[in-house]
Protein backbone atom coordinates (compact mmCIF):
# COMPACT_ATOMS: atom_id res chain seq x y z
CA UNK A 1 0.00 0.00 0.00
CA UNK A 2 2.87 2.28 0.63
CA UNK A 3 3.82 1.83 -2.99
CA UNK A 4 0.43 3.11 -4.15
CA UNK A 5 0.65 6.10 -1.84
CA UNK A 6 4.11 6.74 -3.11
CA UNK A 7 2.87 6.62 -6.72
CA UNK A 8 -0.07 8.86 -5.83
CA UNK A 9 2.28 11.35 -4.22
CA UNK A 10 4.49 11.29 -7.33
CA UNK A 11 1.42 11.78 -9.57
CA UNK A 12 0.29 14.62 -7.34
CA UNK A 13 3.72 16.27 -7.54
CA UNK A 14 3.79 15.80 -11.31
CA UNK A 15 0.24 17.18 -11.74
CA UNK A 16 0.86 20.16 -9.44
CA UNK A 17 2.40 22.33 -12.19
CA UNK A 18 -0.57 21.47 -14.47
CA UNK A 19 -3.04 22.36 -11.72
CA UNK A 20 -1.18 25.61 -11.03
CA UNK A 21 -1.04 26.30 -14.76
CA UNK A 22 -4.78 25.65 -15.16
CA UNK A 23 -5.53 27.81 -12.09
CA UNK A 24 -3.37 30.64 -13.51
CA UNK A 25 -5.01 30.15 -16.90
CA UNK A 26 -8.45 30.46 -15.27
CA UNK A 27 -7.37 33.62 -13.42
CA UNK A 28 -5.85 35.14 -16.58
CA UNK A 29 -8.86 34.16 -18.73
CA UNK A 30 -11.22 35.51 -16.09
CA UNK A 31 -9.45 38.87 -15.93
CA UNK A 32 -8.60 39.25 -19.60
CA UNK A 33 -11.55 37.54 -21.31
CA UNK A 34 -14.56 36.67 -19.17
CA UNK A 35 -14.85 39.87 -17.10
CA UNK A 36 -14.57 42.21 -20.13
CA UNK A 37 -16.88 39.95 -22.11
CA UNK A 38 -19.39 39.86 -19.25
CA UNK A 39 -19.09 43.65 -18.82
CA UNK A 40 -19.62 44.23 -22.56
CA UNK A 41 -22.62 41.87 -22.64
CA UNK A 42 -24.11 43.63 -19.61
CA UNK A 43 -23.54 47.03 -21.20
CA UNK A 44 -25.11 45.77 -24.44
CA UNK A 45 -28.10 44.42 -22.54
CA UNK A 46 -28.43 47.69 -20.59
CA UNK A 47 -28.16 49.66 -23.84
CA UNK A 48 -30.72 47.43 -25.53
CA UNK A 49 -33.11 47.57 -22.60
CA UNK A 50 -32.52 51.32 -22.31
CA UNK A 51 -33.09 51.81 -26.03
CA UNK A 52 -36.28 49.77 -25.83
CA UNK A 53 -37.44 51.79 -22.84
CA UNK A 54 -36.63 55.06 -24.65
CA UNK A 55 -38.39 53.78 -27.75
CA UNK A 56 -41.47 52.93 -25.69
CA UNK A 57 -41.38 56.37 -24.06
CA UNK A 58 -40.99 58.07 -27.43
CA UNK A 59 -43.78 55.94 -28.90
CA UNK A 60 -46.02 56.88 -25.97
CA UNK A 61 -45.09 60.56 -26.39
CA UNK A 62 -45.75 60.35 -30.13
CA UNK A 63 -49.08 58.66 -29.49
CA UNK A 64 -50.00 61.37 -26.98
CA UNK A 65 -49.06 64.07 -29.50
CA UNK A 66 -51.08 62.27 -32.17
CA UNK A 67 -54.08 62.22 -29.81
CA UNK A 68 -53.56 65.93 -29.14
CA UNK A 69 -53.34 66.67 -32.87
CA UNK A 70 -56.42 64.55 -33.53
CA UNK A 71 -58.33 66.38 -30.79
CA UNK A 72 -57.22 69.75 -32.18
CA UNK A 73 -58.15 68.64 -35.70
CA UNK A 74 -61.55 67.43 -34.50
CA UNK A 75 -62.09 70.71 -32.65
CA UNK A 76 -61.13 72.69 -35.75
CA UNK A 77 -63.44 70.54 -37.88
CA UNK A 78 -66.32 71.15 -35.46
CA UNK A 79 -65.54 74.87 -35.53
CA UNK A 80 -65.72 74.83 -39.33
CA UNK A 81 -69.02 72.93 -39.18
CA UNK A 82 -70.41 75.44 -36.69
CA UNK A 83 -69.24 78.33 -38.86
CA UNK A 84 -70.78 76.73 -41.96
CA UNK A 85 -74.04 76.24 -40.08
CA UNK A 86 -74.06 79.90 -39.00
CA UNK A 87 -73.31 80.98 -42.59
CA UNK A 88 -76.02 78.65 -43.92
CA UNK A 89 -78.58 80.05 -41.47
CA UNK A 90 -77.55 83.60 -42.35
CA UNK A 91 -77.86 82.81 -46.06
CA UNK A 92 -81.29 81.25 -45.47
CA UNK A 93 -82.42 84.31 -43.52
CA UNK A 94 -81.12 86.61 -46.27
CA UNK A 95 -82.86 84.47 -48.88
CA UNK A 96 -86.12 84.52 -46.93
CA UNK A 97 -85.84 88.29 -46.50
CA UNK A 98 -85.18 88.71 -50.23
CA UNK A 99 -88.10 86.42 -51.07
CA UNK A 100 -90.38 88.31 -48.69
CA UNK A 101 -89.31 91.59 -50.22
CA UNK A 102 -89.94 90.19 -53.71
CA UNK A 103 -93.36 88.93 -52.58
CA UNK A 104 -94.21 92.34 -51.18
CA UNK A 105 -93.07 94.05 -54.39
CA UNK A 106 -95.04 91.54 -56.46
CA UNK A 107 -98.13 92.10 -54.30
CA UNK A 108 -97.70 95.87 -54.61
CA UNK A 109 -97.28 95.55 -58.38
CA UNK A 110 -100.34 93.30 -58.53
CA UNK A 111 -102.39 95.79 -56.52
CA UNK A 112 -101.16 98.67 -58.66
CA UNK A 113 -101.93 96.64 -61.79
CA UNK A 114 -105.42 95.84 -60.51
CA UNK A 115 -106.01 99.49 -59.66
CA UNK A 116 -104.79 100.56 -63.10
CA UNK A 117 -106.97 97.85 -64.67
CA UNK A 118 -110.00 99.04 -62.69
CA UNK A 119 -109.35 102.59 -63.85
CA UNK A 120 -109.02 101.39 -67.43
CA UNK A 121 -112.21 99.35 -67.07
CA UNK A 122 -114.01 102.41 -65.68
CA UNK A 123 -112.58 104.57 -68.47
CA UNK A 124 -113.63 101.99 -71.06
CA UNK A 125 -117.09 101.73 -69.46
CA UNK A 126 -117.46 105.50 -69.60
CA UNK A 127 -116.24 105.50 -73.19
CA UNK A 128 -118.73 102.70 -73.95
CA UNK A 129 -121.53 104.59 -72.18
CA UNK A 130 -120.67 107.71 -74.12
CA UNK A 131 -120.39 105.70 -77.33
CA UNK A 132 -123.65 103.88 -76.52
CA UNK A 133 -125.33 107.15 -75.71
CA UNK A 134 -124.03 108.75 -78.88
CA UNK A 135 -124.95 105.63 -80.90
CA UNK A 136 -128.37 105.59 -79.32
CA UNK A 137 -128.85 109.22 -80.29
CA UNK A 138 -127.69 108.52 -83.82
CA UNK A 139 -129.99 105.52 -84.04
CA UNK A 140 -132.79 107.58 -82.62
CA UNK A 141 -132.11 110.38 -85.06
CA UNK A 142 -131.86 107.93 -87.95
CA UNK A 143 -135.02 106.13 -86.89
CA UNK A 144 -136.86 109.35 -86.26
CA UNK A 145 -135.57 110.97 -89.42
CA UNK A 146 -136.29 107.95 -91.52
CA UNK A 147 -139.68 107.33 -90.06
CA UNK A 148 -141.06 110.63 -91.28
CA UNK A 149 -139.28 110.16 -94.60
CA UNK A 150 -140.59 106.65 -94.88
CA UNK A 151 -144.05 107.94 -93.94
CA UNK A 152 -143.68 110.67 -96.47
CA UNK A 153 -142.32 108.38 -99.11
CA UNK A 154 -144.90 105.69 -98.40
CA UNK A 155 -147.92 108.00 -98.28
Amino acid sequence: MGDILNQLGQLFLQSTPTVIFIFLLLVVLDRLFFRPLTRILKEREDATVGALARAREQAAAAEEKARGYEAAFQSARQGVYRQREVERKTALRDREATLEQARQQAELSRQEGQAALRQEVEAVKQDLRAACHSLAQEITEVVLDTAPSAAKGGA
